[in-house]
């Protein structure tokens, strides 16, 4: 069930009515939730309801266990990790571990097709299992590290974990954060209604205009639909993904929090216009910030990242930034992603060269982007020949045909709509832009005007979320 569509209108406007008659108190409140969140689950293929409900039952236990059974705390612990993981890495890794055992074997002189005997249910990749899964498994580690205390109520539980507007693609929403939002009953002033309204329609337009749009640009050019070639024209391609990933999913996030938000809860923000960095770190700190904080709080800080000693943060940065790139996808290419920008923040993080050239902002934020950009590209491409092809493109001088930007002037004006959007907040940021002199008030309800309008008139074709797939 898509935030875009028709079937999820009609799912939010029914739990919305209903929603004022149950939150009165915690079981009807939580329970509403449950149901709501499991039929919006199930919607894609109810089987794997049961992932859900397997992944969450261990936690549940588990955080219980290691409270009221110190003795078991260990083995507890350790048997959650086995069982989200192990899932995890059956239905997502299962492909991968066995072309990667067939390429070591191929090596050897030895053929064989590993991929042929995976069982046919664990080629299909349950949609948000990464992301539920982590969101399960810091609940246990925080009752692990005496940082949280369980709930005994199991809607209480599974209100926390399945709750809709980010079961599928996030944020990442900590125990710490929502369960005790959950004990209470908060109805909304009429200032965050609006303010929900505003993230949804500001969300849906990121999505439905600007994403959708630069789709069919960039899927013709990586799918080799069309004839065009050289280095403005990858490069061109190169920005549209940028673009396309950032509003598809930071579009995501949006109306997640708009949602929420509309209940009476609050998530915290998970993208801040990443794109005007002025370096990598700062990036990482603006993208994705739920899954950033994430592996921030419980593998590079673990793993000494905040030590001093040179060999102890490389180390921890190099594995955290490998983990975030398997955690994306079952290829190599994302290993590669994660690994050029361990790379790139490790030469910013030794060499200081962002600060010690004392560059104006307006220099850094461009040559960041272009960092991110030339990454986005393996994170894009289908294999590393595919990837390392279009890199050398981009490199290379070669000459391309204008007339590409003719052909899809109708996608890549969405483009420069979302480069404008990102530069006028910038300016707005830096107190030079005209819109300072409107009241903020009547800029909001402009803005919200002109989302719903281009939403439903310049929408592109529907697409599912990019990242349904992670």
């Amino acid at each position: 069930m898509l935030f875009n569509s028709l079937d999820f209108l009609l799912f939010s406007l029914l739990f919305f009515l209903l929603w004022p008659l149950f939150r009165k108190k915690n079981n009807p409140r939580w329970s509403l939730l449950v149901v709501a969140s499991f039929f919006f689950y199930g919607w894609w293929d109810w089987r794997f309801l049961f992932l859900i409900l397997f992944s969450g039952l261990i936690d549940y236990a588990a955080g219980i266990l290691i409270v009221e059974k110190p003795q078991w705390r260990q083995p507890v612990f350790a048997f959650s990790l086995l069982g989200n993981l192990g899932s995890l890495s059956v239905f997502k890794y299962s492909t991968f571990f066995a072309t990667v055992f067939q390429d070591a074997f191929s090596l050897g002189g030895v053929e064989v097709d590993l991929v042929a005997k995976i069982p046919e249910f664990a080629l299909i990749l349950p949609v948000g299992i990464s992301f539920y899964t982590f969101q399960s498994l810091s609940y246990t580690i925080d009752i692990y590290r005496g940082r949280l205390q369980p709930t005994r109520n199991i809607l209480h539980f599974f209100s926390y974990l399945a709750m809709f507007p980010q079961l599928v693609a996030g944020p990442i929403v900590r125990a710490k954060d929502l369960l005790q939002q959950l004990k209470t009953v908060r109805v909304p002033n009429a200032q965050e209604k609006w303010n929900a309204m505003k993230m949804i329609c500001f969300g849906l337009f990121q999505k439905m205009v600007i994403a959708d749009n630069l789709s069919f640009f960039v899927d013709s050019a990586y799918q080799g639909k069309t004839g065009f070639d050289g280095t403005l024209y990858w490069w061109a391609v190169a920005v549209a993904f940028s673009f396309q990933i950032y509003c598809d999913f930071s579009g995501y996030s949006l109306i997640a929090r708009g949602l929420a938000k509309y209940m009476g809860y609050h998530f915290k923000m998970n993208f801040n216009h990443p794109y005007l960095s002025t370096s990598l770190r700062q990036f990482w700190n603006r993208w994705h910030i739920s899954l950033s904080t994430w592996f921030r709080d419980y593998v590079y800080i673990p793993l000494g990242g905040s030590r001093s000693t040179l060999f102890r943060s490389v180390l921890a940065l190099t594995v955290t930034m490998l983990l975030s790139g398997l955690w994306h996808g079952a290829n190599y290419v994302f290993l590669v992603w994660a690994a050029l920008h361990v790379g790139f923040l490790l030469l910013e993080r030794h060499t200081k060269w962002n600060k010690r050239w004392k560059l104006s902002p307006l220099v850094l934020i461009p040559l960041i982007f272009v960092q991110v950009t030339v990454a986005w590209v393996y994170f894009r491409a289908t294999d590393m020949g595919q990837a390392n092809a279009i890199v050398v493109k981009l490199f290379s001088f070669a000459p391309s045909d204008l007339n590409f930007a003719l052909f899809y002037s109708d996608y890549l004006i969405f483009l420069l709509m979302g480069i404008g959007i990102e530069i006028a907040i910038y300016f707005r940021k830096t107190n030079f832009s005209v819109l300072r002199f409107y009241h903020r008030s009547n800029l909001d309800v402009m803005l919200v005007a002109v989302s719903i309008l281009m939403s439903l008139f310049f929408r592109g074709e529907g697409q599912q979320f990019i990242y349904f797939q992670f």
